[in-house]
């Protein structure tokens, strides 16, 4: 019971405020708060993981909204939900934990600072650009020309509150800090009778919007389908990879992966009937769930009808909150995204890894969300296939040592992929023109068809230089294969030349 209370003081302002920056009413970030709870929080898969809308999806809900409207979002949430069915249905869940995690480390950070960048003009009461760029571009202009300074002040207090308030552990255990934020910026701008801008509130039911025919055929649309599929796996990603996190957390049953991919799934499609937010599992409720003492998922099932009851019986407490707050809110969410200690020790112990993750960061940031994951994953397939590629050359004599002509033995180890052809081919071409050399490629792993070839033609292009110099070594091949990749690469496993 007394966490489920914490988790719903932590739920109501990350609701509201994430629903607000997505450019959605509020009570749709409460809906899908609910569902998290009443749908997913009885399914199984993980126990004490928390789910509703996230700060991780926002610059791309935002996205969706200002490209399809508001009425698409519902079919765009369930068809995600359906994608999350079918990959759990497959087992596909636990090949989310294959996702590099400089990656998925670089996935959040550029989404936090697109989001840190979005929700400083909301501080100033004011309208923000549509690009990344545009956003990052347009702080330096905000700073000269303030809106509201009476707006900026209040976020600008929320942030400092959110800040110092976990310093106070005693006081932090009790009441979350982001309740304390959003209450006191509630309390000051009515005392003080600031003119910001506040919630709108619709009502719980008039939120709801169900998908219309229209809406569905939007389905044929090769955007809304990228779209769709976007939602999907970075929503999938971010909740199992919470979910990593969340066991570290606590002693009790571990998460199956392909259940809570299909419990995720489940609650995105029921958020999509509703045309509610997309929703994943989110750390920071979680963590807040496990360190409240929580032992089963009765808290989260909880969770979800402490926020229906203040929904549905207290939808004006919404109308008293200033949208700078909320903003200030996801401010301090944004830069937590942003891994800034792990910085450091990446970068001096696996540089390559760093650079993958400053990469996804800045492709976000100047494309967008999905174009920016794809672009990290792409790069760090490409780094992966490179660690790996590693061949060694060792020179010795085989026989006839110290005499002039005599036969050099050329081991070659590792793997030979066409990434390391100029560094292997450099080191055969510098052996000595005057010696017959026996190659052995017994200790290849794997070579593929670029240094199979390029192998072949070396050793022939060797040959026919000794047979014009008089030589009269020719060509010749031991047995077997080469790393068990012989005899589909055409190359055999010693090369006399």
């Amino acid at each position: 019971m007394t966490a489920s209370l914490v988790v719903f003081l932590v739920a109501v302002p990350l609701c509201v405020g994430v629903a607000v920056a997505s450019g959605v009413p509020a009570e749709l970030g409460l809906i899908t708060g609910i569902v998290g709870g009443l749908v997913v929080g009885l399914l199984p898969g993980s126990s004490l993981q928390v789910s509703g809308p996230a700060a991780g999806l926002t610059v791309l809900v935002y996205e969706a909204v200002q490209r399809y409207g508001a009425g698409s979002l519902g079919v765009l949430v369930l068809g995600a939900g359906l994608v999350q069915l079918l990959l759990g249905g497959l087992g596909l869940g636990r090949w989310f934990r294959a996702i590099s995690v400089a990656v998925v480390q670089g996935m959040l950070a550029g989404i936090g600072l697109v989001l840190m960048a979005g929700q400083v003009y909301a501080m100033a009461d004011a309208q923000a650009p549509a690009g990344g760029v545009e956003k990052v571009a347009g702080l330096v202009g905000l700073v000269s020309g303030v809106p509201s300074a009476a707006a900026l002040c209040v976020g600008v207090g929320t942030v400092l509150v959110l800040v110092v308030w976990p310093r106070w552990r005693w006081a932090a255990r009790t009441v979350p800090a982001p309740l304390v934020a959003v209450a006191l910026a509630a309390g000051a701008t009515a005392l003080l009778d600031l003119r910001v801008r506040r919630v709108e509130v619709q009502g719980l039911l008039d939120a709801v919007r169900l998908p219309g025919g229209d809406d569905f055929a939007r389905l044929a649309e090769v955007g809304v389908v990228g779209t769709v599929l976007a939602f999907a796996l970075i929503a999938s990603a971010e909740s199992l990879f919470s979910a990593a996190a969340v066991d570290r957390l606590h002693e009790g049953p571990r998460t199956d992966y392909d259940k809570e991919l299909m419990a995720q799934g489940a609650g995105n499609a029921v958020c999509g009937v509703l045309g509610a937010l997309p929703m994943t599992a989110v750390i920071v409720r979680s963590a807040a769930n496990v360190q409240a003492g929580a032992r089963t998922k009765v808290s989260r099932v909880l969770h979800g009808v402490w926020l229906l009851v203040f929904a549905a019986l207290l939808p004006a407490a919404l109308g008293v909150i200033p949208v700078a707050a909320l903003a200030g809110v996801l401010v301090h969410a944004g830069w937590k995204l942003v891994p800034v200690r792990a910085l450091g020790p990446l970068w001096r112990e696996h540089r390559g890894e760093s650079v993958v993750l400053g990469v996804t960061a800045v492709a976000i940031v100047v494309t967008n969300l999905f174009e920016g994951v794809v672009l990290g994953l792409l790069l760090a397939v490409a780094k992966t296939a490179w660690d790996i590629s590693h061949v060694h050359v060792e020179v010795e004599e085989d026989d006839g040592e110290g005499k002039e002509g005599g036969v050099l033995g050329v081991r070659v180890l590792g793997n030979a992929t066409f990434l390391r052809l100029p560094k292997l081919l450099g080191a055969l071409e510098a052996l000595p023109q005057d010696r017959v050399v026996r190659l052995d490629l017994s200790g290849l792993r794997h070579t593929d068809h670029a240094c199979a070839a390029a192998l072949e033609g070396w050793a022939e292009q060797r040959r026919r230089a000794r047979v014009g110099a008089g030589g009269g070594s020719g060509a010749g091949a031991g047995g077997g294969g080469v790393g068990g990749d012989g005899d589909e690469d055409g190359v055999a496993s010693v090369l006399v030349a």
